[in-house]
């Protein structure tokens, strides 16, 4: 890019047309001396548009410089025939012009496209840009870490920062994982988890695999690499390999349930996690696994014959959830018939609690010194670690404050993005366009295995998200055979998350504990069925706490039908919350309120009288007058612009779906805004 040296009159050939043109940029000149010729700027043609004596000489600026050559200079010569449509440049040893900014959008390299880049820091605001981030969409400006405390943002980006293996191979480069499987194998030893010896006639052995986890203490801290030996068994055969296998987990509802009591009442959270939980069950079938990856040696043909649960195992939940729930029932706990996994001890006004979910454990109660009790014994009975306050439990980000507790699963939503390769998409209002039908036809997907994980990924993070429930509901009709429109849709779904990845929900401390349901349905919903779909959602208070959108099982008549339904759904919900209440020690003396915007339904309710129209629902009728004759529930009318479970039950425009967003006690801790 050297600058253009403009021709004097006197040197062009007089055979050269020269055409006048329109001027772009007067041309700055130092001086008309013939000695100082005159240079233009690099946007004007020096044989369209020539220097003119008149020109008045513009001042010097930085950008700009005149250059004029020494007496000593040789002479330039020029071609005796030039062209009149080509100009001339002519370089100059001295003269630097500053290069030209390119403003097309910088990518990485196409060699890198097999790895993945994972996020560590996240620049300020100021510094991101566009052509540094290489997306015209930077993550920074949907995602923000200045409103939290410096203690919950150290945690924040510790748990960003490091990066979990995802298979042994990786695992086996790094000394801290190898560390960490090492000290896995000398607990099995060390529990007599299995014997090594030869594979019986007859027996299938079954594999195994090695799952990893970074546990980190409530400051953000690594507390320990964790290293696990899963057995493969889904290669289990009933009835040889196992037998029964039923065990409880905590339900989602009753944590979002002791989390809103928690932040109204002012109690302590704490979270311990119970080390090689699995491995305290005793095992009564005879099963044998492989040996695990990295200690067989080849040449051996031996086997594990497994003495203890093992994690993976069919039954061994139910053996781990057997030994707990005797040791804890033993001391004077209490088990709830509401969740299962739900232990309440109270004397007097002392009350402790313990939310049981595998081996993590979450325990609350408004004594101290009970607590500290329960803390030792569950040392003295199994392999236990106190993680200390609750700030992070199957995923989902804890946050407290003095406005209350908020929940969201940032990372997992990142994580989500990252591995789709959508960090840097287009954000989108809606989860799901308003006019959308999704059918069983178009193009099979080649690899139906990204789609099913997609949407179990998408199934997980309802847990926080409430309002993508409608469109992950849809998009799980149709896992067995997905076609490219549904991962399309799926995708859409991405997009939306990009908007807000830490949104998350919020359990305020100045809140009425008292139940609330809307619930509605939307007559004839499913194109393919024509089945009507439920939706509801409960709040105690201000906080939501239980929602639902579900395909009705049958075809509804009518609208009012497919309504009565929805309620008779809401009716059993709110009944099984009044009975978790009641073991949680919250009064609700009051009936539950229900709100419905079809008159129909409610006058059906209200209607002791069966006809023409009701004749086929009966049950449905009796399972919601009972519970309104018995005082449990008060139905009331809500008009449809205000019906809140209208975002579980159809796609919704923009503004409407925005309005509804904000009845649903929804927080996003980091925001920019």
């Amino acid at each position: 890019d050297s600058p253009i040296l403009p021709i004097p009159q006197d040197d062009l050939p007089s055979s050269a047309h020269l055409s006048p043109g329109p001027t772009h940029m007067p041309s700055l000149s130092s001086s008309t001396d013939p000695a100082h010729p005159t240079f233009t700027p690099l946007s004007s043609n020096p044989l369209t548009d020539p220097p003119s004596p008149s020109t008045p000489t513009a001042p010097s600026s930085p950008d700009c410089t005149s250059v004029s050559p020494t007496p000593s200079s040789p002479p330039v010569e020029l071609p005796s025939a030039l062209p009149a449509s080509l100009p001339v440049t002519l370089p100059l040893p001295d003269s630097h012009p500053i290069p030209r900014r390119s403003e097309r959008i910088k990518r990485p390299p196409s060699h890198f496209q097999e790895y993945q880049a994972h996020h560590s820091v996240l620049l300020t605001p100021d510094v991101v840009s566009s052509s540094t981030s290489g997306t015209r969409y930077p993550l920074h400006k949907h995602i923000s870490y200045f409103g939290l405390s410096s203690n919950y943002c150290n945690f924040v980006c510790n748990v960003s920062r490091l990066v979990e293996p995802t298979n042994y191979e990786q695992a086996c480069r790094d000394p801290k994982w190898v560390a960490a499987m090492q000290s896995e194998l000398h607990a099995l030893d060390a529990n007599h988890t299995w014997s090594l010896v030869p594979l019986p006639p007859g027996h299938r052995p079954i594999g195994c695999k090695w799952i990893f986890r970074i546990k980190y203490h409530s400051d953000g801290t690594v507390d320990r690499y964790k290293a696990r030996l899963v057995a493969k068994g889904f290669n289990q055969r009933e009835g040889i390999d196992f037998h029964d296998t039923f065990a409880p987990v905590a339900k989602l509802i009753t944590v979002r349930c002791l989390l809103s009591i928690a932040a109204v009442r002012h109690r302590p959270l704490h979270q311990m996690d119970v080390q090689n939980a699995f491995l305290h069950g005793d095992l009564q079938e005879e099963v044998y696994m492989l040996p695990p990856p990295g200690s067989r040696r080849q040449g051996e043909q031996v086997v594990c014959r497994l003495h203890k649960s093992l994690y993976g195992l069919k039954q061994a939940p139910r053996s781990w959830f057997r030994k707990f729930s005797s040791a804890i029932c033993g001391i004077g706990f209490k088990q709830s018939r509401a969740d299962y996994s739900l232990f309440t001890q109270a004397h007097g006004s002392s009350l402790t609690i313990i939310l049981l979910y595998v081996d993590d454990m979450i325990i609350t109660g408004n004594d101290e010194d009970a607590i500290c009790k329960l803390k030792h014994f569950l040392g003295s009975q199994f392999r236990i670690k106190d993680l200390g306050p609750l700030r992070y439990f199957l995923g989902v980000e804890v946050a407290r404050s003095q406005s209350g507790i908020s929940i969201c699963q940032r990372k997992y939503t990142l994580d989500i993005l990252a591995e789709a390769g959508l960090l840097g998409a287009k954000p989108a209002k809606i989860p799901m366009d308003h006019d959308l039908v999704l059918l069983s036809t178009g193009e099979l997907l080649k690899d139906p295995t990204r789609y099913r994980r997609l949407v179990g990924k998408l199934i997980y993070l309802t847990i926080t998200r409430p309002e993508i429930t409608y469109a992950v509901n849809t998009l799980s009709q149709f896992m067995q055979e997905p076609r490219r429109q549904h991962l399309d849709a799926a995708y859409r779904l991405l997009h939306y998350l990009k908007e807000a990845p830490g949104q998350g929900l919020l359990f305020p401390s100045q809140n009425q504990l008292k139940l609330i349901g809307y619930c509605d349905a939307d007559w004839a919903r499913c194109p393919i069925t024509r089945r009507s779909v439920t939706g509801y959602c409960i709040f105690l208070g201000n906080a939501l706490v239980s929602w639902k959108s579900k395909k009705q099982v049958t075809v509804a008549r009518s609208s009012a039908e497919a309504e009565y339904r929805s309620m008779a759904a809401t009716t059993c919900e709110l009944t099984w919350l009044r009975y978790l209440l009641q073991d949680l020690r919250v009064n609700h003396s009051e009936p539950a309120k229900l709100f419905c915007d079809n008159q129909v339904a409610l006058y059906i309710a209200a209607n002791p009288v069966y006809h023409e129209r009701t004749k086929h629902i009966e049950l449905d009728c009796h399972t919601v007058r009972e519970r309104i004759e018995k005082g449990d529930i008060k139905t009331g009318y809500v008009q449809t612009g205000e019906q809140i479970a209208d975002i579980f039950t159809k796609p919704l425009k923009a503004p409407v779906f925005s309005s509804l967003l904000g009845k649903l006690s929804v927080i996003d801790i980091h925001s920019p805004t």
